[in-house]
């Protein structure tokens, strides 16, 4: 006997995932923002050619780029209370979680694109007499920032989808949500669709704009 859909069930709870929905994009933008901080920073230590600065950003880095980010999420919602006696809300202890593991990545698309910046640039931007910070500024950064165009979308998306662990927390993002309504509809196969409908929704709209931005970019630097 065939399985009969019924969409109708995620319908009538769609006010639900759609609250869900806009706490994992909540989620999501204070993840990114938090780790482009964090990532930064780190990206400077690694370049600063002091190890004193250099080598704990690299630790920190490769520490959380080679950890399962389902850990951090439990590090910071149950380990902090018990080595600590700290306690994070969900969103709190999601946000801190993400927030590491993306700096992580983050960093690395940061020092991957100044270096990719050709030497010549450098030396041309110190014959003119530029401080560093100028020719950071004037030169370097512009150039890299169109090659750190693509691997940094693509860290975002994967963060998007990462802020489904959250759901180990009992935080009510989109997959918690769902699972609310499953345990009401007992109909888990239509909910999960219609989750990953929307997540497709959300990341293909999204990659659209970026390619259009980057189109846009790459048109104004031939200029």
């Amino acid at each position: 006997m065939g399985y009969v859909w019924d969409f109708f069930a995620v319908a009538r709870n769609a006010d639900i995932l759609l609250a869900g929905l806009g706490q994992t994009l909540l989620l999501s933008v204070c993840g990114i923002a938090v780790g482009v901080a964090i990532g930064g920073v780190l990206a400077a230590m690694r370049l600063s050619g002091r190890r004193t600065l250099s080598w704990p950003a690299l630790a920190f880095t490769e520490f959380y780029r080679n950890t399962p980010p389902l850990v951090h999420f439990f590090w910071f919602f149950y380990g902090l209370p018990m080595a600590f006696g700290l306690t994070l809300p969900p969103f709190a202890a999601a946000l801190a979680a993400l927030g590491v593991q993306s700096a992580a990545f983050f960093a690395e698309v940061f020092r991957g694109g100044i270096l990719s910046v050709e030497t010549g640039q450098w030396e041309a931007g110190r014959a003119l007499g530029m401080g560093r910070a100028r020719l950071m500024r004037r030169i370097i950064l512009p150039q890299a920032a169109r090659r750190m165009a693509a691997p940094f979308v693509e860290r975002s998306f994967e963060l998007v989808k990462t802020t489904t662990l959250a759901a180990a927390l009992a935080f009510h993002e989109t997959i918690y949500s769902a699972m609310v309504i499953v345990t009401q509809t007992y109909r888990p196969l239509e909910v999960y669709t219609v989750v990953a409908g929307l997540f497709f929704i959300v990341l293909f709209s999204a990659s659209q704009v970026a390619e259009w931005l980057e189109a846009r970019g790459r048109r104004a630097g031939a200029r």
